[in-house]
Formats: structure tokens, C-alpha cells, sequence
């Protein structure tokens, strides 16, 4: 069995307008009561809100299989981070305060397994591949996750162009002070 599809990138690529809402209470009970919305996302903040891995993970399963694809807004974007996240489950990022197509590039690198990335593979036992039940996982995985980069600086506004130019960035967000 491969990665799922991820509903949000293939309607991104195809130019569907997406509407979405931000999950900040940090609790599976209220992202289960915005799922009932019929949202096409519903980003989990992790941010400016109280979420930790474990508060992202149930509110991943809560929005399985649900008609609002999950996104999850990290706090940075750091490599250790993105690999928790991705095999907690997510398959959509939305990484703030990026400001460079190298910064961008870094990303696209830490969301993916070699030879594309430097994800690390422990796919075995991760909630992603199923607890590996999912047998072609790592080689499908890297064409469903989805890179939301979020631009908030003039320096960013500035790069805007570089940092579309850089494959593997699926959509850019542009919110300074969110």
C-alpha cells in the first residue's frame, strides 16, 4: 500500500481554490467539531498556539479520513521538527518565516526521503507508513507531501520569485502577522 493521496496538493496543482481554517485550541475535540464544517483544510497551529507533537497527532487522526485535509504550521522549520510531524502523520506543511529559495530548498530537502531528501527513514515505526504496514511507503511518500511556505518579510517579498522557482515548494503563503 502507498502513502495516501494528498487531496489538498492535487487540488493546489490542478488550481482549485482552496478554503481552509485555522485550528488553534490545541484539542482534538474542538478539530473534530471544525471538521464537521466541510472545510477543503483545517491548518493545526503550532506556532502561536499551544500544540505539541502529541496535540498534532490526535488532531491527525481525528481529521483522517474526514473531508478537511489536514495542514500543520510548525513554529520553524527545523529538520529534527519536520521528520516528527511528517511521520506523526501529516502530509501537508505550512513553514513560517521563510525569506530565501535556499531557506525553501532546505525545506523541500528535510520533507523528503533520500535520494531527494534527508528525511530519515524510520518509517517502520512511524504512525505515516502505518507502522510499516504500508510496504511501499518511503517510495511514495515524497510526491504526496505537500510545502506550504509562508513569506512575511519585505526580504522575503523581495525573493518571492527565487523562492516559487524551487520545485518541491507547493504554495506560498503570504502573511506577515498572520
Amino acid at each position: 500500500m502507498s502513502a495516501p493521496t494528498n487531496a489538498l496538493k492535487a487540488a493546489l496543482k490542478r488550481g482549485e481554490t482552496q478554503i481552509g481554517c485555522w485550528a488553534s485550541f490545541a484539542d482534538p475535540y474542538a478539530t473534530e467539531v471544525l471538521s464537521t464544517a466541510e472545510f477543503d483544510w483545517i491548518l493545526i497551529d503550532a506556532e502561536h498556539s499551544p500544540n505539541d507533537l502529541r496535540t498534532i497527532m490526535h488532531q491527525l487522526q481525528i481529521l483522517e479520513g474526514k473531508r478537511s485535509d489536514a495542514v500543520v504550521r510548525l513554529p520553524m522549520g527545523e529538520d529534527w521538527l519536520i521528520k516528527q510531524v511528517l511521520d506523526a502523520g501529516a502530509q501537508s506543511l505550512l513553514i513560517p518565516m521563510v525569506e530565501t529559495a535556499e531557506q525553501a530548498r532546505d525545506l523541500v530537502r528535510a520533507t523528503r526521503y533520500p535520494p531527494e531528501g534527508i528525511r530519515g527513514s524510520g518509517a517502520a515505526l512511524a504512525r505515516s507508513s502505518m507502522f510499516a504496514s504500508r510496504k511501499d511507503y518511503i517510495e511514495t511518500a515524497n510526491a504526496e507531501i505537500c510545502l506550504i511556505i509562508q513569506v512575511e518579510t519585505r526580504a522575503a517579498l523581495a525573493a518571492l520569485d527565487d523562492i516559487l522557482a524551487v520545485d518541491g515548494v507547493d504554495a506560498v503563503f503570504i502573511g506577515p502577522s498572520d
